[in-house]
Order: C-alpha cells, then sequence, then structure tokens
C-alpha cells in the first residue's frame, strides 16, 4: 500500500506497533478510509461493546489488533467469544486494562487462553498506589514479562481494608 503523504510515512522510521483509535471508535467506515491511506496497523475498540460491536470490523478488515475492555464488553465470558470471533479474521487481541487490579487480573488470565494475544496493556493507574491499595495483591510487569497467579479464581481478592469500608447487603 503506498501512500503520497500522511501519519503512516512520517512515523515509518519509529516502527510504531500499531495506530490505535485514529478516529471515533464506532465508525468502521471511517476505519476502513483510513486503513486505505496508511501502511501501519490499526488498533481499537476500547469503547466497543459485544461481539456485536465488533462484528463490521472484522468483517470489513479494517483493524488488525482489537482492544476490547473486558469491563464495557460484558465481561470474561463475552470477552473470550469476541477473542475467539477475531481470531478467525487473523486479528490479534490486546485487552484494554484501565481499571482496577481486578480488571487486570481477569484480562491476564484471558490472555492465556487465546491464541492470538499479541501485548498486554499496562495502564498508569496500575501503579497508582491507591489503586494498587484496593487489593491484596499487586501484578506488575518485571522485565516486560507478567506472572499470571495461580491463585483460586482470577487471583485477585479486595483488601481487608477495602471491604471493611463497603456496604455490605446480603441476599437470603
Amino acid at each position: 500500500m503506498k501512500e503520497p503523504f500522511g501519519p503512516s510515512r512520517v512515523m515509518h522510521p519509529y516502527r510504531i506497533f500499531y495506530f490505535e483509535e485514529p478516529t471515533q471508535p464506532l465508525n468502521p467506515d471511517l476505519f476502513k478510509a483510513i486503513r486505505q491511506q496508511v501502511s501501519m496497523p490499526l488498533a481499537g475498540g476500547e469503547r466497543i461493546h459485544g461481539r456485536w460491536g465488533f462484528r463490521p470490523f472484522l468483517e470489513q478488515y479494517v483493524l488488525n489488533v482489537i482492544q476490547p475492555d473486558l469491563c464495557n464488553t460484558g465481561g470474561i465470558s463475552e470477552g473470550k467469544k469476541i477473542c475467539d470471533m477475531a481470531h478467525v479474521y487473523d486479528v490479534g487481541v490486546q485487552l484494554h486494562v484501565c481499571g482496577s487490579p481486578i480488571s487486570n487480573a481477569a484480562a491476564m488470565h484471558l490472555e492465556t487462553v487465546i491464541p492470538n494475544f499479541i501485548i498486554h496493556e499496562t495502564h498508569e493507574y496500575s501503579i497508582i498506589a491507591e489503586n494498587i491499595g484496593l487489593c491484596k495483591y499487586d501484578y506488575q510487569p518485571e522485565e516486560g514479562y507478567l506472572k499470571v497467579p495461580m491463585l483460586p479464581g482470577i487471583g485477585q481478592e479486595l483488601d481487608e481494608k477495602v471491604l471493611a469500608h463497603s456496604e455490605v447487603i446480603t441476599v437470603k
């Protein structure tokens, strides 16, 4: 794909991994127009909800990398279905993770079971002490790698101090 000018040509020497959400994230036709103008991979999807939201992006082959957010898209099960659907189209996955240590742990577990996982996002929220303190465990990259927790569930729990200050409702 050749372009006379544009962001892809200018940024090519920097070997940028992908161009994330170069436009509004809910318009696959606009992504398609951008796809025709740039040669670098396009990524998006942190504000797309469910399989049906991702479907036109995959069918039109406009994203090289999808970025579903488990908190926005329907949880772990729906996230897995979206990732599997993307795999059919040879599209990579980088889960969008900008929430709590709980969403980070959930993302790490999903990433271990999908064949099209390419990279884990570590957001600045994950290094803020107040956010880290919400949970018992702090999963941070070490030398560029994360260790997936081998604890029950998703390997993360709310801290007792957080629970002590929370309203507890028991359903009988």
